[in-house]
């Protein structure tokens, strides 16, 4: 029953747009996608190497614009050069964008793992900021605050074979939803390997890793430069859906969501970022049936957020997996003979 249980899933998450007809909650989901798979690269940094990024949402960001600027084209100087660069497929775009993004994280990764704990956190926070105003200032190649908008939303095309456009809804949540699947089995794997074994022995005990020969500095760049990859893969999505990019697109409150979501379904486990993704992506729309005013519905949203926090400190998803684990025990006690006890 328990390896049934994934392919169960999957053929419901395949059917949602065979079924759903309301377009509006159909974008909810495409959204809620997307963050989740931005949450499941943080995951790999907070869950499994203990690195807490607050910048996260820089690499998210950066793959957006990366994309969006590849897919669009542009003419600016540039150190008394000028620089112009033709439009490229959709498709081109989300490989460079994710490029960008990890060769950010490895940039970041390299420089920043140096120091530890509160130091890290101000370092990721000061580059997203930095590049925050970069989106917002340098208007020549940005637009600044007027954005990026018009992007041509991404396309599968090979001539004679096949040309898929994911211009509308449906066609966007498989895309997001084949992301996310991909994203989840190369996390999986990843941590299942020596290397990831190598990040949950540095995130339990780092100088006792070390000792016995993990090299710190080879595996923590390799987890940022992958997380961002991820990051930036999210961030291309995101663009290419909603197709305007903005510099708004690295504000902090993104980075607290997928925090949130991490923290919420339970870090270091690769369900968690799904449940707890899940669960405070689709909660506002949930409270907004109910809520009389909008202010009601972020109270009530704060107050579920800290209960869950305050009674399930390691999140959800280790919670159900103690509580299930804790009834079969209990559930065998009770069929085994007397003698046996």
């Amino acid at each position: 029953m328990t390896r049934a249980l994934p392919a169960f899933w999957l053929v419901f998450l395949l059917s949602i747009p065979l079924w759903l007809q309301d377009q509006y909650l159909l974008h909810i989901l495409i959204i809620t996608g997307i963050f989740i798979i931005a949450a499941m690269s943080l995951n790999l940094l907070l869950g499994y190497t203990g690195q807490l990024s607050l910048g996260h949402v820089a690499f998210f960001g950066i793959g957006a614009y990366a994309s969006a600027l590849t897919t669009l084209g542009f003419d600016i100087e540039l150190f008394g050069f000028r620089v112009v660069h033709h439009t490229w497929p959709a498709l081109v775009g989300l490989l460079v964008g994710m490029i960008v993004a990890g060769l950010s994280g490895y940039v970041i990764g390299r420089l920043s793992f140096k120091v530890r704990g509160a130091y890290f956190v101000i370092v990721t926070v000061s580059f997203a900021e930095v590049v925050h105003l970069v989106a917002l200032n340098w208007v020549e190649l940005t637009q600044g605050p007027m954005a990026l908008n018009n992007i041509r939303p991404l396309t599968l095309s090979i001539p004679f074979l096949v040309d898929i456009s994911f211009a509308h809804k449906p066609a966007s949540y498989y895309l997001v939803l084949t992301v996310a699947l991909v994203s989840y089995v190369l996390i999986g794997r990843l941590v299942r390997s020596r290397a990831g074994r190598a990040m949950v022995a540095l995130r339990e005990n780092e100088p006792l890793a070390a000792s016995v020969g993990v090299d710190v500095t080879r595996y923590l760049v390799l987890a940022t430069v992958l997380s961002a990859s991820i990051a930036g893969a999210a961030g291309v999505l995101y663009a290419h859906y909603v197709r305007i990019v903005d510099p708004d697109i690295f504000l902090f409150i993104y980075t607290v969501i997928m925090v949130i979501m991490v923290i919420s379904g339970g870090k270091g486990t690769l369900a968690g970022p799904i449940v707890g993704g899940l669960l405070f992506g689709l909660l506002p729309e949930v409270l907004r049936a109910f809520a009389i005013k909008p202010e009601v519905e972020w109270v009530i949203y704060g107050i579920l957020m800290v209960l869950i926090v305050y009674f399930l400190p390691e999140g959800i998803v280790p919670a159900v997996r103690s509580g299930w684990l804790a009834m079969v025990r209990s559930a065998s006690w009770r069929k085994a003979p007397r003698l046996m006890r």
